[in-house]
């Protein structure tokens, strides 16, 4: 019917009452996969909307517009890294079980086949949209490598470890751990790692590191 082509896009049926906080990780959780089915280029407010199952005008209430779309979904998958790491997380394990802890969660987020393809819609559309590079940037690498490098920090403060420089320790601490299987991955040489091979190369990475970085004394 004509009527029906020219009826607004809107989400399909009426939504169960909710939170807007409920909302908005419904949305967000839409977001990531119309960007993954469409990339950035091809995705569109009214689709997120549709898979959310929310009208265009609550959507555009919540997150206004596609970048900041683009930027909630890579800010929710950092904040639970951020909070599996939180020191009250680690506040009952020794340095040795705290950095794998911290590895392991590193290596969960950024292994996972979700992360890899945000990571591949950013390098193969940053040129044309620098925006999801730059809030790619903000809300991926710097927060999670900010967040490693104050571990890092405290186990200095606290005569544990010996290091000039925490933030570039923290960088090479994530190269250890992601690099070479996450380029694999990229290349489409092997699949994502399971938790079982995450976990033991967490275990190498921080017993490396640790002997490398621990005072004599300690």
């Amino acid at each position: 019917m004509v009527e029906n082509a020219k009826t607004p896009c809107r989400g399909r049926g009426r939504p169960p009452v909710r939170t807007e906080e409920e909302t908005r990780a419904l949305i967000v959780q839409a977001a990531r996969a119309e960007f993954d089915a469409s990339g950035y280029a091809g995705a569109s407010m009214c689709a997120v909307a549709q898979r959310a199952g929310v009208s265009t005008k609550t959507l555009y209430r919540i997150i206004p517009t596609k970048d900041a779309l683009f930027e909630s979904v890579i800010a929710d998958r950092i904040g639970r890294f951020i909070m599996e790491i939180d020191e009250r997380a680690l506040a009952n394990l020794d340095m040795e079980q705290a950095l794998e802890r911290i590895l392991i969660a590193f290596g969960r987020l950024t292994l996972d086949s979700q992360t890899i393809g945000i990571l591949r819609l950013v390098l193969s559309e940053c040129e044309r949209f620098p925006e999801i590079g730059k809030a790619f940037y903000d809300e991926a690498v710097k927060r999670s490598g900010d967040a490693m490098a104050l571990w890092l920090e405290e186990q200095c403060r606290k005569g544990l470890l010996d290091l000039d420089d925490p933030q570039l320790g923290a960088a090479m601490l994530r190269g250890m751990m992601i690099m070479e299987p996450q380029r694999a991955v990229m290349m489409g040489q092997r699949e994502a790692p399971a938790i079982d091979e995450i976990e033991r190369r967490a275990k190498t990475c921080a017993r490396l590191f640790l002997n490398g970085c621990k005072r004599a004394s300690a």
